[in-house]
């Protein structure tokens, strides 16, 4: 199985491919798309490359299962050209699959805050993306904690968070938005969403032929209560928001031990991504951290060099085989 973490930036687009035996088409998972926004997307020095335009030049010509972790601008902005040119077969979300059907257009009023007005794109964004794929024919899933998925031969999927309460709780406070026309009621309950929306991802353990790979979306420490200690436990893991300072903790560290710790923080760590007392306990605990992107970290910690994204290939019985994708497609094996 390959991992592949690509480099969107400040965001998390994650693509997944599961040999088939007897086909020469891998099975493919996209686990979100990154941000859609042109600024993001100006600097290109470290890598950074739009989740379509990686995915035509890495060859991908289908999607099995479209994965959204939650509603936040670089999470699923980017889904929706992919969507558009690569129509996925499946669609999992943490809400119900037919809460977007059931929703007015979004209000056209536009927060001054520039994050709350990303947010509000992002659930225009995610109605569109909906609504787009269950015209492609499309089968739209909900995933909620104790689902246990075999998607394809080899691999097994258990979503861990969110329970069925917070599932109904997360609609319940979209359709509220969403039917909210009084100005200043519209932006206090669309901040509040913005803020709480990061406990509400979803949280999967992808399990293939043995290996284990934790996928928390923008979980913070808050958003792991409902969790068993014991089902954390994981090779790989993505660490949650990015690497923040509420990301994890050493107990947290210490239930998932980890091999691998992957941290998509932007090359400007913004808003504190990449935060460096967490990076340096991750190290100390014998934890290899890597990253999407290139955030300047100082010694002993060490910065990748400029890469379109990290690949780490998973084969049974054998050492996991990690690498940066240069600019050009090129293997960076010196820089690991």
């Amino acid at each position: 199985m390959r991992i592949t973490f690509v480099n969107v930036g400040y965001g998390e687009a994650i693509w997944v491919e599961c040999p088939q035996s007897g086909q020469d088409n891998a099975f493919t998972i996209l686990i979100d798309g990154g941000s859609n926004l042109d600024a993001e997307y100006a600097d290109c020095s470290t890598g950074r490359v739009r989740l379509l335009d990686y995915l035509k030049q890495s060859g991908v010509d289908h999607i099995d299962v479209m994965i959204l972790s939650h509603i936040h601008e670089d999470h699923v902005c980017g889904l929706l050209p992919v969507a558009r040119q690569f129509p996925p077969k499946t669609l999992w979300q943490g809400l119900p699959t037919d809460l977007h059907r059931h929703l007015p257009p979004m209000p056209s009023l536009r927060p001054a805050h520039p994050d709350r007005a990303k947010f509000a794109d992002s659930l225009r964004d995610w109605q569109n993306l909906l609504l787009l794929v269950e015209k492609q024919g499309c089968n739209i899933r909900t995933l909620k904690s104790g689902d246990f998925l075999m998607p394809c031969a080899g691999m097994e999927i258990q979503s861990l968070a969110p329970t069925t309460q917070r599932v109904e709780e997360l609609s319940k406070r979209i359709e509220d938005v969403f039917h909210t026309l009084d100005t200043e009621l519209f932006f206090q309950k669309l901040s509040a969403l913005d803020a709480a929306m990061n406990n509400f991802s979803l949280v999967l353990r992808l399990d293939w032929k043995g290996k284990r790979v934790l996928l928390p979306g923008d979980t913070n420490l808050a958003g792991y209560r409902d969790i068993p200690l014991e089902d954390l436990w994981a090779h790989i893991f993505k660490v949650g928001h990015h690497g923040q300072k509420d990301a994890a903790d050493e107990a947290l560290l210490r239930a998932v031990h980890p091999d691998v710790m992957v941290c998509c923080a932007s090359s400007d760590r913004r808003y504190g991504s990449a935060w460096l007392e967490l990076m340096e306990l991750a190290e100390r605990l014998g934890i290899r951290v890597l990253y999407s992107d290139c955030p300047p970290l100082p010694a002993p910690l060490t910065t990748p060099p400029p890469h379109r994204a990290l690949q780490l290939e998973l084969l049974p019985g054998q050492p996991m085989r990690i690498e940066y994708l240069g600019l050009e497609g090129d293997v960076l094996n010196g820089a690991l």
